[in-house]
């Protein structure tokens, strides 16, 4: 193992840049957050750090993550965080002076299409007068004062070195694999609110992002990812299957060389909302229909209680056979008739083990779906992340797995801080080279009238007519990247297109919606602009004034001038961002417009 984990650092390049830098990962889990950071040296070969000391956590060494909390007074105001929001001082101050506390904030960032089921519990209320975007600004400026301070403190002449690279640290925010652009858009708004970056396209152009499923992967390698895949690279892919404190993560890669490393996606990657903390909410349910009748069944005591089977029950879980306690009380708490005794409430193993089905049950068939998109090489599954350690999770999945010949093991990575030292390698060592689509990509274009296609007529009367004569029908989609295609990060997707204008002055504001179309693998004729399945990606907008120049005016069919324009759309998908743009010629030299990034 540990000449693997020699060889993960050997694979690494010497950092190239001519002056020293600074990239720090910041992973806003759920529930827990972690932070870690690189001192780019050039020529060096740069080395991972985690923050390991938080405020709120003095007495405990080495702890590298914290709880995902804010509490804010009644204006709006962030008064503590993290670990230090979890100190009984913090808690009861809150309750003296009515601080709101804001947890599983992350979840309220999700895209609109991905459905979070919460068994009739709510999110928590926002404080006044923000949205999630600053709660999650706020806290990334929590972690990024932490990180400040740790770094000033614990390195030597450490205060300089901050003041030498603070204007251009380079950051990595990790996000589940199911975000997108507008969700990526969102936590760059949060970096600016929280004053990481400014707000410039400078400022902009320092983050960068990585999916928690590639950050894992690069974990795994670093911390010798079972030897045997690295050492012995067959045709056999395997899942990283990234179990967290809100969602399951899945990525499937192939090795594709060894020196240096190098992978590829083999499907598209999946995320689903199957982590930890739906097994606590379903548990709190449960308990409070369990106690109604007793006087542990206030909303006080469901908390404590809950928060207890969270500590310890959640935890420890392995047997459905055994009986269950959550140890919540003192010897004098008792109430027989809902079965507590000496301060521990007593359940099933099958009442337990109902709590964490949904998730488990999701977990299973994900990781099913996944192996038949990847044409079946998968023949391993790595299990990471805090729900990783539950001993049910990955008993049941190694059981329900096991038909398909696929092995489950779990890294022997620590948990906490494998996504930000993950994304630090992501960072530095760039291993997966090509990317799956996830799902299909392309514009809308004017289709031309067949009399004879019933699903033309149908659309008639959208019919419009272009100044040089053709009858065309709107909402015409047009694919240019397809669902599950192997795309490299260079690979650059482009179509050309021609539009007529009958005015010049619309060139100043040309734009070019990019669709995305999530529903399934067969490409759509009409885009559907009322459907769940149909979004707009970005809207790509060009100044193409320039061209009025060249461009030549024609007599139209109703002796109106039109001029004719041609122009390219081109996509960038192979990097862990979405990038399109617009392409033209003007004259001899090729112009491009910058680029639409969410």
């Amino acid at each position: 193992m540990v000449g693997n984990m020699k060889s993960a650092t050997e694979n690494r390049k010497p950092y190239s840049g001519l002056t020293r830098s600074l990239v720090i990962a910041i992973d806003v889990g759920t529930t827990f957050s972690g932070v870690s950071y690189a001192i780019l040296e050039p020529g060096e070969i740069p080395k991972i750090h985690g923050v390991t000391r938080f405020p709120g956590q003095e007495h405990v060494a080495g702890n590298s993550k914290i709880p995902s909390v804010v509490y804010y007074d009644k204006h709006g105001k962030m008064m503590v965080a993290g670990a230090e929001a979890d100190t009984t001082t913090a808690q009861s101050q809150a309750e003296d002076e009515g601080w709101i506390k804001t947890e599983l904030f992350k979840l309220r960032l999700r895209p609109r299409t991905m459905q979070l089921n919460m068994n009739g519990m709510r999110l928590g209320p926002l404080p006044r007068r923000k949205t999630a975007v600053h709660v999650f600004g706020d806290f990334l400026a929590y972690l990024y004062r932490c990180t400040r301070n740790f770094i000033i403190d614990t390195h030597g002449n450490g205060a300089a070195l901050w003041n030498a690279v603070e204007t251009n640290i380079q950051f990595v925010l990790s996000h589940p694999n199911g975000w997108e652009g507008a969700q990526q858009t969102k936590m760059r708004r949060s970096a600016i609110y929280g004053g990481l970056i400014p707000d410039t396209n400078e400022g902009k152009a320092r983050i960068r992002f990585v999916t928690e499923g590639e950050a894992s992967l690069h974990a795994c390698v670093l911390n010798g990812l079972a030897a045997d895949v690295l050492s012995n690279p067959s045709k056999h892919g395997f899942l990283i299957a990234d179990a967290g404190g809100g969602t399951l993560d899945i990525s499937a890669y192939a090795i594709r060389g060894t020196l240096p490393l190098v992978m590829e996606e083999v499907a598209p990657p999946d995320c689903i909302f199957a982590g930890s903390v739906f097994v606590s909410r379903r548990a709190r349910e449960f308990l409070e229909e369990k106690l109604k009748s007793s006087k542990y069944g206030t909303p006080a005591a469901l908390d404590h209680i809950t928060q207890r089977f969270d500590e310890t029950t959640k935890r420890l879980f392995r047997d459905r056979k055994d009986l269950q306690f959550i140890p919540f009380g003192s010897p004098l708490d008792k109430d027989l008739a809902v079965g507590i005794r000496g301060g521990q409430l007593k359940l099933t193993g099958n009442e337990v083990a109902n709590l964490f089905e949904p998730s488990v049950d999701a977990a299973v068939n994900a990781i099913k779906a996944q192996i038949e998109a990847s044409h079946g090489i998968i023949r391993s599954v790595f299990l990471v992340g805090g729900y990783a350690a539950s001993p049910w999770l990955f008993n049941q999945l190694q059981e329900r797995l096991a038909p398909l010949h696929v092995t489950v093991s779990r890294p022997d990575t620590q948990t906490s801080k494998a996504v930000a030292d993950g994304a630090i390698g992501f960072y530095c060592d760039h291993h997966v080279s090509a990317r799956m689509s996830k799902f299909m990509y392309g514009v809308e274009f004017l289709r031309e009238l067949n009399p004879q296609d019933p699903d033309h007529v149908a659309r008639k009367e959208r019919l419009c007519e272009l100044p040089s004569g053709p009858k065309l029908l709107p909402d015409a989609f047009d694919c240019i990247l397809n669902r599950s295609v192997r795309v490299k990060e260079s690979t650059v997707f482009t179509r050309k297109y021609c539009t007529e204008l009958t005015s010049l002055s619309m060139l100043s504001v040309f734009e070019v919606e990019i669709w995305c179309y999530r529903g399934g693998n067969v490409v759509p004729k009409w885009i559907d602009r009322q459907a769940d399945d149909f979004s707009t990606l970005c809207v790509v907008r060009a100044d193409l004034s320039p061209l009025s120049s060249s461009a030549e005016p024609k007599p139209g069919k109703n002796g109106k001038t039109y001029w004719t324009i041609v122009f390219s759309v081109e996509i960038h998908f192979g990097l862990t961002e979405f990038k399109a743009r617009i392409k033209w010629v003007d004259g001899v030299r090729t112009a491009l417009d910058i680029f639409c990034r969410f």
